[in-house]
């Protein structure tokens, strides 16, 4: 099954993510890392998370863009983080779909892991609400990053916000449907 995780800036949307993965019990837990270390804190900060990561046996899978190609083990429970950092990867470097395909591209490299993973817990940020007028390549960033959360949302058996550390869901199947 696929749950979508969404909310702002430190709203507690990765440790609750987290603690969905971790309470599925022993299964073997993946973590698909997107965020790109474009500089040496970034780099301090990715090992910093790994050594977090280790703790709770997750097993790290970096990917910055070609999600498609990611492989999993059957039946694991996988956590994919960030989409944000997905989508700008593949939108922004050299190597990525580009701003016409990035959509399309990342829902193709979703089904296939919904197809290997167990549980599949998808992490992304809620952009829209500032009020801010940004440059054009910062709106396209948007209006793609927007697409595929509502594609996303439409796999999802679970669409759940996090505000103030507090899950509000927003979709949400069943147990006797998972």
């Amino acid at each position: 099954m696929i749950t979508v995780i969404t909310g702002g800036s430190g709203s507690g949307k990765s440790a609750y993510a987290e603690s969905l993965i971790t309470g599925f019990g022993e299964k073997e837990r993946i973590y698909i890392a997107t965020m790109f270390p474009f500089d040496e804190e970034s780099r301090r900060r990715i090992q910093r998370h790994r050594r977090m990561r280790a703790e709770k046996k997750f097993t790290t899978i970096e990917c910055y863009t070609d999600l498609k190609r990611v492989r999993v083990p059957e039946g694991s429970c996988v956590l994919l983080e960030c989409m944000s950092n997905l989508a700008a990867n593949e939108i922004f470097q050299e190597n990525g779909a580009g701003a016409e395909h990035t959509a399309d591209t990342i829902l193709e490299g979703v089904k296939r892991l919904s197809e290997q993973a167990q549980e599949l817990v998808i992490v992304t940020n809620e952009i829209f609400s500032d009020g801010i007028t940004y440059d054009a390549e910062t709106r396209t960033y948007q209006k793609v990053l927007g697409e595929i959360n509502r594609r996303l949302a439409r796999l999802a058996g679970t669409v759940t916000e996090v505000v103030y550390g507090i899950p509000v869901h927003h979709k949400k199947q069943p147990e006797e449907e998972r």
